[in-house]
């Protein structure tokens, strides 16, 4: 059996959502709003601070949520994003003769939709920005930000045929407390505290755009938001390439040591690199044993007491223990949200 990769594995903390979800209960009602959140697997731990949500629940509960509010930015802006809207934006990008008009393509499209932002593309020698600018004094939706400008790169990432590098990105709030998350999404440092929200590209690395057909445009929609979202995160950071490193070893006996001579450099150069990133090796690997045990809760398939020895717990107390601390919630509550139709 083929191993996933180590996207398919990764968590984001609940509150990286929460704007999100908000904006959805703001559009639905009550009950409508717990069926989108059981159907994605979200029923469970959806309002339990410390709880993890992989990416496959947050895909489904786009799916799930673009389809039932007739939004395809399901809530985030002040205006619905009709159904086929994200159909005519790949139309009209993948017609662009080079990666910077199909950023210039993309800001026109949305400007045409957005009632309280406007983009704008500052093209230059040395970098090509693309600034989101608030029209009026209203909140920042820290998820819809995350969102549309992940959604730019992601579609350049599709014309390129390769995930395309970020100089910078920035947004237009504070630091959260759940900045690491960011990492996650974007192949870059990411800034907070900026006057607008935006990301920055270096022309030089923006190579020339691939043919793509209507069955290629219509299988990235099909996947939506999965190919836009996750285009290649394991390379973002230091940490991720990391973590990347332990999913492919022996990762329940590898060490800093093994990790710095695999990753080409010295133990303390290594730990620098993770410090900058603000972690550390065993904070890693202690994330990746989280999000392996929530992967095998989540497919039902192993007993609690078979993933505890998986993930290198002595005892499935020790275990329980160790995943309230992780998490906040026991093992069991992930269980019980599980898909049923992994069940």
């Amino acid at each position: 059996m083929r191993r996933p990769d180590t996207a398919s594995l990764a968590t984001v903390s609940q509150p990286f959502i929460e704007d999100w979800l908000s904006a959805l209960r703001r559009c639905c009602a009550k009950a409508e709003m717990a069926g989108f959140l059981d159907r994605s697997g979200l029923g469970a731990i959806h309002d339990q601070p410390g709880a993890r949500v992989t990416l496959d629940q947050i895909v489904r509960l786009y799916k799930i949520a673009a389809v039932e509010t007739g939004d395809e930015m399901t809530g985030l802006w002040s205006r619905p994003i009709r159904h086929r809207a994200l159909q005519h934006l790949l139309a009209t990008v993948r017609e662009s003769g080079s990666l910077p008009s199909a950023l210039h393509r993309f800001s026109t499209f949305w400007n045409l939709l957005l009632d309280d932002f406007q983009f704008e593309l500052h093209t230059g020698v040395a970098q090509i920005d693309l600034v989101l600018l608030p029209l009026g004094d209203g909140p920042v939706q820290r998820f819809g930000h995350m969102l549309i400008l992940k959604l730019a790169h992601g579609l350049l990432s599709w014309l390129a045929g390769h995930e395309v590098p970020v100089r910078a990105v920035h947004f237009a709030f504070e630091r959260p407390g759940f900045a690491q998350d960011y990492s996650v999404i974007f192949p870059a440092p990411v800034h907070f505290g900026a006057s607008a929200s935006g990301l920055s590209f270096d022309p030089a690395q923006l190579s020339p755009p691939q043919a793509r057909s209507s069955a290629e445009m219509d299988a990235f929609l099909a996947r939506a938001p999965r190919d836009w979202i996750f285009t290649s995160y394991h390379e973002h950071s230091q940490s991720l390439r990391v973590r990347a490193f332990l999913f492919r070893s022996d990762w329940v006996g590898c060490s800093l040591s093994d990790a710095a001579q695999a990753l080409g450099m010295s133990r303390r150069t290594l730990t620098r690199r993770m410090e900058e990133d603000g972690t550390s090796f065993q904070a890693i690997k202690d994330a990746l044993r989280r999000d392996i045990a929530i992967r095998d809760l989540r497919e039902g398939r192993k007993s609690i007491e078979e993933i505890s020895q998986d993930v290198g717990f002595s005892s499935a107390a020790n275990f329980h223990r160790a995943f309230r601390r992780w998490t906040g919630s026991t093992p069991r509550s992930y269980r019980s949200g599980a898909d049923p139709s992994n069940m």
